[in-house]
């Protein structure tokens, strides 16, 4: 099955909710903090991954850009889809678009999620510190990593 990328929209958060919990329980964003982003439209830039087949979201993505820097906010793909490329496409997507409004990508990432850590390095980030029990409240370290823009 294929995916199309598309700009995400509040009639999505029922799906990104339930792919949040799927993956990020208990740690997760919640509905008003979607629609906090997405109503942030000048420096917000959030994309679903659907199922050509049904349309169905299986995956999500956001990215916070100021002209000084941007940060991966957020991205995650339906274990059931995951090592398909999606959660790539997705990163490939914020990275074009940080690309044009910032000259540095920072983000954090579970130092418990070893893959994408990885799919990070592929893609130029580095680590360059740790923040201790970042998310909550499951009380995980956080790795940051830092990405300089590609012009």
């Amino acid at each position: 099955m294929s995916v199309r990328l598309r700009p995400m929209r509040l009639a999505d958060l029922d799906a990104v909710l339930r792919l949040e919990e799927e993956l990020f329980a208990p740690d997760t964003w919640t509905r008003a903090m979607y629609r906090d982003e997405l109503a942030r439209t000048d420096t917000r830039h959030y994309l679903v991954a659907v199922d050509t087949d049904g349309e169905a979201v299986v995956g999500y993505a956001g990215l916070i850009a100021y002209a000084d820097e941007a940060h991966v906010a957020t991205i995650g793909v339906a274990g059931a889809r995951q090592g398909e490329g999606i959660g790539a496409r997705l990163l490939d997507a914020l990275l074009a678009e940080a690309d044009r409004r910032s000259p540095v990508v920072l983000l954090e990432v579970r130092a418990d999620n070893p893959l994408a850590q990885g799919l990070y390095r592929r893609r130029g980030f580095t680590e360059i510190g740790r923040r201790p029990r970042y998310y909550q409240p499951s009380g995980t370290d956080a790795v940051v990593m830092r990405r300089e823009v590609r012009r």
